[in-house]
């Protein structure tokens, strides 16, 4: 399986496979797969856990029944079901010698730029401290008009803002079958996708929506979203113990193939603005690290034009006002001002608090 070529791995687990039908916690199942990250780990993968189970642990130990549980009261007992989701999760890593981290998202975090490129700063430092993130919705102020809807569609967004190389949805069957595999003995089981409009084109998707919160549906809007961003995607089953080992001997599951790299994606993205916000005059030496793929660093900024924020698009312009490169600023035009033409090791003590030092970083720049 290709996990070997992938560096950065972002994992979907459903409630039911954290907790069964009787409401007992699958630890065996658990121990099993904090036993898989492990082995990625050993093998210098970067590794995103998304889980659900926030609101089934919370209903599990306030003894509430979660079947027509109102917005409000969803919200209050996911607050409580965070803590015995997190508790579960660092109980069982730790036995593994992993430390884990906590984020919670909502719709904006990753749909709003600005948001995104903070999330993605966090992961990247989760990743240097050696710390996996664990990231659920923020069910506790989420509100139905500002939810991501399910977790299938929030783990594609993660990889997509992480520059993420896989995706894998772990589901209660092998993968996308050509009919309901619950119904029909003849259903076969779709090893790779190549291509949507053809290698999909005649299955029947609605009819195939027996398992997960969204069903299959919201597992093909999640290839998608991944294809775009150049993330493969593998839908699998997690109802074995040590589920990834599985995908990784048996192959029996279904693997998405983005035709897109993850540079084409992200500067598709990037230069795709309509309006950038300002511009940055830098000078010669900067502009000559940049063309050698360095990151552009206040020290070589001559000067800035517009307003903008943190997260904005901007031009940058060499010394003949000739745009040759576009990004997004890690920092606002106002920062900008007071840092300009300083050293990286000055920031700080300019603005009065710890930031990037890069103005705007290489991954968040095109040239043109």
């Amino acid at each position: 399986m290709h996990l070997k070529n992938s560096k950065i791995i972002v994992i979907k687990i459903g409630s039911s496979l954290l907790v069964n039908k009787d409401r007992e916690i699958r630890k065996k199942w658990l121990s099993s797969f904090a036993e898989d990250i492990k082995k990625l780990k050993t093998n210098n993968k970067k590794i995103i856990i998304v889980s659900s189970g926030a609101i089934a642990l919370g209903c599990k130990k306030m003894n509430y029944k979660r079947m027509n549980l109102k917005l409000d009261k969803s919200q209050a007992i996911a607050s409580v079901g965070q803590i015995e989701l997190m508790n579960l999760f660092s109980q069982t890593f730790s036995k593994f010698k992993l430390n884990i981290s906590q984020i919670l998202l909502t719709l904006e975090d990753t749909e709003e730029r600005r948001r995104s490129i903070n999330a993605k700063r966090t992961f990247e430092n989760l990743f240097e401290l050696d710390y996996i993130p664990i990231v659920n919705e923020n069910d506790t102020i989420a509100t139905s008009e500002i939810k991501y809807g399910d977790n299938d569609r929030l783990a594609s967004r993660v990889a997509q803002i992480t520059n993420a190389d896989t995706l894998i949805l772990l589901s209660d069957v092998d993968g996308l079958f050509t009919k309901n595999p619950k119904l029909y003995k003849d259903a076969k089981l779709i090893k790779k996708v190549n291509d949507f409009d053809k290698d999909i084109k005649n299955i029947n998707i609605k009819g195939i929506t027996e398992f997960g919160k969204g069903g299959m549906n919201t597992k093909i809007e999640a290839a998608k979203i991944c294809n775009l961003a150049g993330c493969n995607m593998i839908i699998a089953s997690g109802l074995y113990l040590n589920p990834i080992d599985q995908i990784e001997k048996k192959n029996n599951c279904t693997l998405f193939v983005s035709k897109i790299t993850k540079l084409q994606a992200r500067k598709k993205w990037i230069i795709s603005s309509v309006s950038p916000k300002g511009e940055l005059m830098i000078d010669e030496g900067a502009k000559r690290a940049l063309l050698n793929g360095k990151s552009l660093l206040a020290a070589g900024i001559k000067k800035v034009s517009g307003k903008f924020n943190k997260g904005d698009h901007i031009k940058i312009m060499d010394i003949k006002r000739n745009e040759f490169a576009r990004g997004l600023s890690s920092f606002s035009s106002e920062e900008i001002i007071k840092i300009a033409g300083c050293h990286s090791g000055e920031i700080e003590k300019i603005l009065g608090y710890i930031s990037k030092s890069e103005v705007v970083h290489k991954d968040d720049m095109v040239k043109i």
